[in-house]
């Protein structure tokens, strides 16, 4: 039961990391524009581009592991 439990909190798939990435995007692009209204001119802009490009290399680095774990991994 343990094992079924655990599973839902492990990414095993592309499509399940760009889904959190999206996920995560929508999220990040919400916290930006509130950054643009707090911050108007070059702060809130420099804000909105932290927080997005965070989100990328995020959603990057969890693709990049599921290629990796799928090369060296014996489970699949």
């Amino acid at each position: 039961m343990w094992k079924k439990i655990r599973r839902l909190f492990v990414i095993k798939t592309k499509f399940e990391a760009f889904l959190i990435t999206y996920a995560l995007a929508t999220g990040a692009v919400a916290r930006g524009q509130h950054y643009l209204v707090q911050y108007p001119g070059w702060g809130g802009k420099l804000l909105f581009l932290a927080v997005t490009g965070a989100v990328f290399m995020a959603g990057a680095k969890m693709i990049e592991a599921i290629d990796l774990n799928r090369i060296y991994s014996s489970e699949y």
